[in-house]
């Protein structure tokens, strides 16, 4: 008579009493079950580092596409070209502006929770300021001829949030962050376009979901959740980057759209991007002479 064997089990049906044989097969049934969940858990370590693995890579493409060390060695940039604003997805306002960003330089590795870039806001007609915005890495200001008014608190927020988790200031100052986990989620079709979607946890554990196309390997969508102070409900934010160029060797969206809720709120068409201009202090400070005027209530 052959014999039932697996796992360490063995049953000899013909040599063995009824109860004996059905006990036996009963624990050798449950055994047998378990062997799959136990390779499962065994490889699930191996699977949890492939993903990293993976995800390290495709940020590590992204970079290199972006424009490799041009990218990382960006000290500036000036956006000039036509934004709009939403509200309930109807336009509310239209204006020129010129954007003046620099880049600060970030400790090694950078701290959590840093903000390690300055932007000047300039809204008028062309070489005509009628006012602007500034940020800086602890305050902000609306500036007009009248002088100086410090932006709220909540405004300042929502600036350090957005501009922490915009993938292209993550790709240019975070990487290398304590904490911060790359983990690959897998491939899907986001509007007719193959991309590969990675996951990128911080320490504050927020997680900023971004889709980068298969062919170019450049970031076209990211979405992270942002909690509203007041209402305390999560937002959905969603930043889509189109029409990328190649500006002075570093390949820049000349189109940004962002959502929250599946709303427009942001859009901008830039007709010219310039980069490492050398921008002086001018640009990101108040003047000396200045006015500071009270928080509007």
């Amino acid at each position: 008579m052959k014999s039932v064997q697996g796992a360490g089990c063995a049953l000899k049906g013909q040599e063995t009493n009824g109860l004996r044989h059905r006990g036996a097969a009963l624990r050798c049934a449950r055994l047998l079950r378990t062997i799959p969940l136990v390779a499962v858990l065994a490889a699930m370590p191996a699977l949890a580092e492939s993903k990293q693995e993976r995800g390290k890579k495709i940020v590590e493409a992204a970079i290199a596409a972006l424009g490799g060390e041009k990218f990382l060695a960006m000290r500036d940039r000036v956006e000039s070209g036509r934004v709009y604003s939403f509200y309930r997805s109807e336009l509310r306002a239209l204006s020129r502006a010129t954007i003046y960003t620099r880049y600060l330089t970030r400790p090694d590795p950078p701290w959590p929770g840093g903000l390690y870039v300055r932007e000047r806001q300039s809204f008028g007609k062309k070489n005509e300021e009628d006012y602007a915005v500034l940020f800086d890495e602890k305050s902000g200001y609306q500036v007009t001829y009248r002088g100086a008014t410090p932006l709220a608190e909540e405004v300042l927020d929502r600036y350090r949030d957005t501009t922490r988790r915009n993938i292209l200031y993550m790709l240019r100052q975070r990487i290398g962050e304590p904490g911060l986990v790359l983990e690959y989620r897998g491939s899907e079709i986001l509007e007719n376009t193959p991309v590969e979607v990675v996951d990128l946890i911080d320490g504050e554990n927020v997680t900023v979901t971004v889709y980068f196309q298969q062919s170019t390997g450049l970031p076209l969508r990211q979405v992270f959740y942002r909690r509203d102070p007041t209402t305390k409900f999560r937002n959905e934010e969603v930043t889509i980057f189109a029409k990328y160029r190649n500006v002075g060797g570093v390949q820049w969206p000349f189109n940004v759209v962002r959502r929250r809720n599946g709303e427009k709120i942001f859009e901008i068409f830039s007709e010219s991007v310039i980069i490492n201009q050398d921008l002086e202090d001018q640009f990101f400070t108040l003047g000396a002479d200045l006015k500071i005027l009270k928080p509007a209530r």
